[in-house]
């Protein structure tokens, strides 16, 4: 049997609910489809949640444990890690409430669970009922990117989406990755107790941020006990019963108990049909227009499926550019020049606009106005003088900004 909607939303994640919830809400016959059993996507179920909670607490842990030369008495804090999961997995209940599919249901959604995929433009299917739509978003979002290690899937290891199931803190976790997912949950291990290594391929930490800030970041970690070692790349492991021997670019070798792999993400684009519904995309995802229309007109993608950037307020920002032009005809179009962004390391690095290297790239004269936190009087107060703030001004306005300090997320 068909059913025919006005709009067949694919992917229950952040970019997908909001489509489908106004989208219903203002009176739209719309179907909402996930295959994963649960709504809310990788920043409830394994991304931005969990990691926030773990970070949140392994921070609590690490000031008790420096705050000797403040007057605390000098008491180790005790970690019963499997205690701080159960912690993390409550955080995640409480916030599922808000992605419960029969709020949605009571908006007039029609939710379903199931693997979708287009046998023609016009239509997809769903545990064997065809679905006919006037319009559809995919916003079937991203999974982690693995890299063509010899022998990795043998040796066995973890990314955002299973690192939280574990039970016990591994004795020396190797990080293979030193971007936001690589940084962050690095540091909130090794103050757990881990031993951590952190293997980045690049020249530094966090490529893709402010190198000043990069390197302090760097330096901080460091002092903490992490090991951070760049410009290298895993070419092989071997596994001996809980061991693994991971060999490096450089002839190095690093022995480790567990393996994180942090090495980016990529779009989810296969298994959905996408050629028999006639819509183009490549390694780096679905390609889109500014209006965020694929190849087929009536056809949008919203979030990390559709990048450029993969960020939850990234998809709930596109998915207002989609209803602006599916549901209320207000032609709109995306604008990405001022898209903040944080890395929840301690201390936070947050970003806007361009970087230096981007600027030197592009042949843009510049100056920068810079201050340090050292030069705050509240965080020094705070035992929180390493970082800073720099902007890139030309021609009179800013075009970008870089922080790394506490709460340096607010500030941006």
């Amino acid at each position: 049997m068909t059913r025919k909607q006005d709009l067949v939303v694919i992917g229950g994640g952040p970019g997908g609910l909001v489509v489908a919830s106004v989208a219903a809400q203002v009176g739209l016959k719309v179907t909402l489809i996930e295959k994963s059993g649960l709504l809310g996507g990788d920043c409830l179920h394994s991304g931005c949640v969990p990691s926030k909670a773990l970070i949140h607490m392994a921070r609590t842990a690490h000031v008790t444990r420096t705050g000797v030369s403040q007057g605390l008495l000098s008491t180790m804090p005790g970690i019963d890690f499997g205690k701080a999961i159960d912690h993390v997995n409550r955080v995640i209940e409480k916030i599922q409430i808000h992605d419960d599919p029969e709020r949605f249901r009571s908006y007039g959604c029609d939710v379903r669970f199931g693997k979708a995929s287009f046998i023609s433009p016009h239509e997809v299917t769903v545990d064997g009922v065809t679905l006919a739509g006037k319009r559809f978003v995919i916003a079937t979002g991203s999974v982690p990117a693995i890299p063509p290690i010899p022998l990795l899937e043998q040796a066995g290891f973890e990314t955002n989406e299973t690192i939280f199931k574990r039970r016990s803190l591994p004795d020396h976790l190797a990080v293979i990755g030193g971007g936001p997912i690589g940084v962050e949950l690095a540091q909130a291990f090794a103050r757990f107790g881990s031993k951590v290594t952190i293997i980045e391929m690049a020249d530094r930490l966090l490529i893709n941020e402010d190198k000043a800030a990069s390197l302090l970041l760097q330096e901080i970690l460091e002092k903490e006990g992490i090991e951070i070692i760049t410009a290298v790349q895993v070419t092989g492991i071997h596994r001996e019963g809980d061991s693994r021997q991971l060999t490096l670019s450089n002839l190095a070798t690093i022995e480790c108990d567990r393996i994180l792999v942090a090495t980016g993400r990529r779009p989810v684009v296969h298994d959905l049909g996408l050629e028999a519904a006639g819509v183009e995309y490549g390694r780096l995802g679905i390609t889109v227009d500014r209006r965020l229309r694929t190849s087929q007109k009536h056809i949008y993608a919203v979030g990390d499926v559709c990048g450029p950037y993969q960020f939850t307020h990234m998809a709930e920002y596109q998915a207002g550019i989609a209803l602006a032009n599916i549901v209320f005809r207000m032609p709109r179009k995306t604008d990405y020049r001022v898209v903040p962004r944080v890395v929840y390391s301690d201390p936070e690095v947050a970003s806007v606009g361009i970087t230096e290297d981007e600027a030197i790239a592009q042949g843009i004269k510049y100056h920068i106005a810079e201050f340090d936190m050292a030069d705050i009087d509240r965080a020094v107060t705070d035992d929180a003088a390493a970082g800073h703030s720099r902007m890139l001004i030309s021609k009179g306005r800013v075009i970008g900004a870089s922080l790394i300090g506490p709460h340096a997320g607010e500030l941006i």
